[in-house]
């Protein structure tokens, strides 16, 4: 497996979609340059920006030229480039598992625990209690499915797994608890523990104020 020390990623440190990128690098051991980008300023919108990323949104990555837009095409990108079988299945239902949990990423989780955490943080304009009434329904059936088995897609960690990790695991600074998803908890612990683990900055709003 190639290390590539030419890997940039325009990110911003308090977003998930953006950690999800920076742990998966992490754990594949590859070498990064981070790129922060200033959402609060409009950086992400301007042209040089949106030369890179059309939609004008983080993460964005540059691997030595090949720019690959959306976190979750960007895990699928180095997962095939530099990740083997281990963290995204050929075979076929194992694919499958893989990509229903990124198609959840991409629709409860961002609606749901994504979307809580982002009115305390950046003060989006969303109905509180809907986005924490989302989240919470998402946990319960993320904790059914992982009281069967030790990570979302099966016996081991996968790209779906890192898809899920930071909104789940800072739903709190949402004002969405984790307290009675006990699967739940036990699986960011092992995320937490993966070797290579990086966490995602925290921030001190919601039920993680002080």
């Amino acid at each position: 497996m190639s290390r590539n020390p030419t890997i940039k990623l325009y990110r911003h440190a308090l977003s998930g979609h953006s950690h999800r990128v920076q742990l998966f690098l992490s754990l594949l051991g590859l070498p990064v340059e981070l790129v922060d980008v200033d959402l609060r300023s409009g950086a992400h919108k301007q042209p040089q920006f949106l030369a890179l990323n059309p939609f004008g949104q983080v993460p964005v990555l540059d691997d030595d030229g090949t720019i690959v837009a959306d976190s979750n095409a960007i895990l699928v990108y180095l997962a095939r480039k530099y990740g083997g079988e281990a963290w995204l299945p050929t075979e076929p239902f194992g694919a499958a598992a893989v990509q229903r949990w990124l198609s959840v990423a991409a629709g409860p989780l961002a609606f749901g625990p994504a979307a809580a955490r982002l009115v305390t943080v950046f003060a989006a304009k969303f109905a509180a209690d809907e986005v924490i009434g989302r989240a919470h329904a998402l946990l319960r059936v993320m904790d059914g499915e992982l009281a069967r088995r030790p990570f979302l897609a099966g016996d081991r960690p996968t790209i779906a797994d890192v898809a899920c990790y930071a909104y789940v695991a800072h739903a709190p600074e949402g004002n969405v608890s984790l307290a009675e998803y006990e699967h739940v908890r036990a699986w960011l612990a092992r995320i937490a523990a993966l070797p290579g683990f990086v966490p995602m900055q925290a921030s001190a709003v919601g039920l993680a104020r002080g």
